[in-house]
């Protein structure tokens, strides 16, 4: 790490503030990096703009938030462990800011390893959890395929089934008549499953269909965003009406007979 910290930038020097219109000429994407250990924080800076991101590193969580509504990231990487407040509160707030910033991608990188932390930050609202020690190509490779995950454009439609409107082309989800933020990937998965209303998937075929590469999911995280999105669309989240549990089979989403 003695090389890295000579020819690394500082993990707390102050961002190099982008114009839309330099944006829209370099092309790259900026990633927000929420960590507090300086010599992680410079690795990750590293690896990110080698791979042609502009990255923004925070130590803490105190300006994160204001600063991601001024100028929204492509993407945010958080530690959960940092001053300020953690990352799980951070992701929390960002998913209830509402349709600009709520749906930005965000991925956590902790040394919180256990199955227990992975499903709380995925309920938090995460599109994917990495632990700590972590290979710096791996991190990339992942952060790649939320990104592409969460760009690549869903085929023009609007599906309606009793009280919801799914706007495939608006990216947009209106439960009983109210605006909901949705993530990307909370998105994707309804939309997937009322396109084929009527018709159960396993856990590992929604994965190959929504999430594509599945190198660093697992079928577990289907239960974590179906149960998200009971939350979300369902009146009653215990005895869901659209998304159905079939037993030893996997989910089906259910249009209301009219």
């Amino acid at each position: 790490m003695g090389a890295l910290n000579k020819t690394l930038p500082g993990a707390d020097q102050p961002a190099q503030e982008t114009s839309a219109t330099e944006t829209a000429v370099n092309g790259k994407q900026k990633i927000f990096v929420v960590e507090d250990d300086t010599d992680i924080a410079r690795l990750v800076r590293h690896h990110l703009e080698a791979a042609g991101y502009r990255v923004r590193s925070y130590s803490s969580t105190h300006t994160v938030l204001a600063d991601a509504l001024k100028e929204r990231p492509a993407l945010m990487l958080l530690d959960i462990m940092v001053p300020g407040g953690d990352g799980i509160d951070l992701c929390r707030q960002v998913r209830q800011s509402g349709q600009t910033l709520g749906g930005t991608p965000i991925v956590f990188l902790t040394a919180r390893s256990s199955e227990s932390d992975r499903i709380r930050g995925l309920e938090t609202g995460a599109d994917d959890y990495i632990t700590k020690p972590f290979s710096p190509r791996e991190l990339v490779a992942r952060v790649k395929a939320v990104l592409r995950r969460c760009e690549t454009p869903l085929a023009p439609s609007v599906i309606r089934a009793g009280d919801l409107e799914i706007d495939a082309m608006a990216m947009t989800l209106t439960v009983r008549g109210a605006a909901i933020t949705a993530t990307a990937t909370e998105f994707r998965l309804l939309h997937y499953l009322a396109q084929h209303a009527g018709r159960v998937f396993t856990r590992d075929q929604i994965l190959d269909a929504v999430w594509r590469e599945t190198t660093f999911v697992s079928p577990r995280s289907v239960d974590v965003y179906v149960r998200k999105l009971r939350s979300k669309i369902e009146a009653d989240p215990e005895h869901p009406r659209y998304l159905r549990t079939v037993r030893g089979a996997g989910y089906r989403f259910e249009a209301p007979k009219k």
